[in-house]
C-alpha cells in the first residue's frame, strides 16, 4: 500500500490506499522500491532485525517479478502489461536498495541481491533508458504519478539521484 489512514485522534488504523498505484491492492514498483531501500536503511541506523527482514521481504517480492531486463512495469498488476509503461525510477531505486542490502547478507542471498542490481544498472546503462543529448537528465522512461496522468514515461531527478547513487 501507499497510504496507511489513522484516526487522527486514537491513532487507530483505518484503512490502507494507494495514490499513485494502480489499485489499493496491487504492487506499485516505485513504492516497493523505496520500501526496500527504506527498511534497508532503518537497519543500516538500527541494526534491528525485523528491519532488514523486512528489506528482505520486499526485495524478494519485487525481484520475483520483475521482467526480464531487470525494470519493472509503473504497476505490476496493470492490466495492461505488456503495453504499460516502464518505471526507470523504481528499477534505479531498487539497484540501489539492493546493493546495500546485499552487505548485510551472507552469500548465497548477497550474491542474488548484488546481481540483480548490476543486472538493473546494466539496462538503464544502455541507450534504451539513456537520455544522453536528448534531455538534462540521465534516464528517460519514468512514471511520476500514472493515476493524474503526470510525469508519465518522463525523466525525473529522483531516479537520476538512485542511479547514480547506485553506479
Amino acid at each position: 500500500n501507499h497510504v496507511a489512514v489513522y484516526d487522527h485522534i486514537t491513532g487507530r488504523h483505518l484503512y490502507n490506499c494507494t495514490h499513485q498505484g494502480f489499485g489499493d491492492n496491487t504492487l506499485w514498483s516505485r513504492g516497493q522500491a523505496w520500501a526496500i531501500y527504506g527498511y534497508t536503511m532503518l537497519y543500516r541506523y538500527t541494526h534491528m532485525q525485523r528491519f532488514l527482514d523486512f528489506a528482505c521481504r520486499t526485495a524478494d517480492v519485487m525481484i520475483s517479478q520483475l521482467p526480464a531486463d531487470g525494470v519493472p512495469w509503473w504497476d505490476m498488476g496493470d492490466p495492461m502489461i505488456p503495453q504499460s509503461f516502464r518505471d526507470a525510477s523504481a528499477a534505479a531505486t531498487i539497484a540501489s536498495g539492493l546493493i546495500e542490502l546485499s552487505t548485510y547478507l551472507p552469500s548465497p542471498r548477497s550474491d542474488q541481491y548484488l546481481s540483480t542490481a548490476k543486472h538493473i544498472l546494466a539496462t538503464l546503462s544502455s541507450p534504451a533508458y539513456q537520455s544522453r543529448q536528448s534531455k538534462p537528465s540521465c534516464l528517460l522512461h519514468s512514471v511520476g504519478n500514472m493515476p493524474a496522468g503526470s510525469e508519465v514515461d518522463a525523466s525525473i531527478n529522483y531516479a537520476d539521484y538512485y542511479y547514480i547513487e547506485a553506479l
